[in-house]
């Protein structure tokens, strides 16, 4: 009797610490463990099982909050999307449902209402099983230079800025297994202020191939280039690139040696705009580097700017042995750029790019992106006939080496 009196109480208990907030669970939790003299982590550990059935009495079952066809939606747009972080998906979904009704078919109300209601948890745990499957890890091959470091000065520390033109550069190499020969490079630059990112190939690392790509960045920006970060490498860190920047009133910092969180934007940007794309293969051809800027000048940057939503870092605090960080809600860079400025005096160049992105499909933004990706691969290194035979057809020669890394997209990464 009293063992049943006792399973009583403790039913009681859980039904209120189920629906306590975090407050009232520590009055519960201190009046159930001053009521039974249990350690407070085993009346934890009993307070958050699930609530016993008494007999006769059915447990209701929740219902279901998101359809089968809610999902394939969005799984539809996430991997159209590139496979984004489930903050980013849920800032895209609204801006990319209008289009998706084209590839999936019609949308009802309830449906589009499930579609914009799904938390960002929730992604996480429905995406869960497909997203183990798409991680992998970035190194780079560039060395430091030691020229004019002491006219350049350091830039260390958070960002303090509230107008675009202010970036990060970076190089991102494209050797393959061995880093011998010359090959092509990946010129990142970053905007700190809106995220915007422009990336241009070039075959090399020369000091006067990096200022042209660096220049073809310059004019594609819809706003001024004031300053530009980068690390210590010997293509940044030299005069030619300093007489440019002092040529075109644009400021030259960069990090300290070895400390790659001082570009931690470009860093990023490094992984989602390169390496997810082009993976670690061995591009050195010059019909490789025209085809990558094709894909980088036109595609990729009206996908990452216009239709890929971004967060920024707002504050980082340390809480005891914790670091908490705090982002603001993910806007695309476009969104931000045009923020950036008053509303009744936008930029020609800004309300282009609005007029743009209102009437461009990202589906079909994201299979142009696949179809060069796929084009991309056939020139890897390793993918060219090793034979003037082999280039003919001939079936007699290889036309490919064995283990060659099949082709890899934009969409399915």
């Amino acid at each position: 009797m009293a063992g049943e009196r006792l399973r009583d109480v403790l039913e009681k208990y859980r039904r209120r610490y189920g629906k306590a907030d975090r407050e009232e669970r520590t009055r519960v939790l201190n009046e159930f463990c001053g009521m039974s003299g249990y350690h407070r982590k085993y009346a934890i550990a009993l307070l958050n099982a699930p609530v016993e059935t008494r007999p006769g009495e059915r447990r209701r079952r929740r219902g279901v909050s998101y359809s089968h066809s809610a999902l394939k939606v969005i799984e539809a747009v996430w991997a159209a999307a590139g496979y984004p972080w489930s903050r980013r998906l849920k800032a895209l979904l609204p801006l990319w449902l209008p289009w998706a009704r084209g590839r999936v078919g019609p949308i009802r109300p309830e449906t589009q209402r499930q579609i914009l209601a799904i938390s960002p948890r929730q992604l996480d745990r429905r995406l869960a099983l497909r997203k183990r499957r798409l991680k992998r890890r970035l190194y780079g091959k560039t060395k430091p230079g030691t020229l004019l470091k002491h006219q350049i000065p350091i830039h260390a520390g958070p960002w303090r800025v509230t107008e675009p033109g202010y970036a990060e550069v970076d190089l991102v190499s494209h050797s393959g297994p061995a880093a011998s020969g010359e090959f092509v490079y990946t010129l990142n630059l970053t905007d700190i202020h809106t995220g915007w990112c422009e990336s241009r190939a070039l075959l090399g690392r020369g000091q006067k191939a990096v200022i042209d790509a660096l220049e073809s960045i310059r004019l594609a920006l819809p706003f001024p280039l004031h300053a530009i970060d980068s690390d210590n490498g010997s293509e940044f860190i030299n005069a030619h690139l300093l007489r440019y920047c002092r040529d075109r009133q644009i400021a030259l910092t960069r990090s300290r040696p070895y400390q790659k969180d001082d570009n931690a934007h470009v860093e990023q940007k490094n992984w989602t705009h390169v390496r997810k794309l082009l993976g670690w293969d061995r591009y050195d051809s010059p019909r490789a580097v025209e085809a990558i800027n094709r894909l980088y000048a036109r595609d990729l940057a009206a996908m990452m700017n216009l239709f890929q939503p971004s967060v920024k870092l707002l504050q980082r605090a340390r809480v005891g042995s914790r670091l908490r960080r705090r982002y603001d809600a993910p806007q695309t860079p476009l969104d931000r750029l045009r923020t950036a400025y008053d509303p009744t005096r936008l930029p020609g160049e800004v309300r282009l790019l609005i007029a743009a992105r209102d009437r461009t499909d990202p589906f079909v933004l994201s299979e142009s992106i696949d179809r060069q990706l796929l084009h991309i691969q056939t020139l890897r290194a390793d993918a060219r006939p090793p034979f003037p035979h082999a280039a003919l057809g001939r079936r007699d020669g290889p036309l490919s080496p064995q283990g060659a890394v099949p082709p890899t997209s934009f969409s399915r990464r």
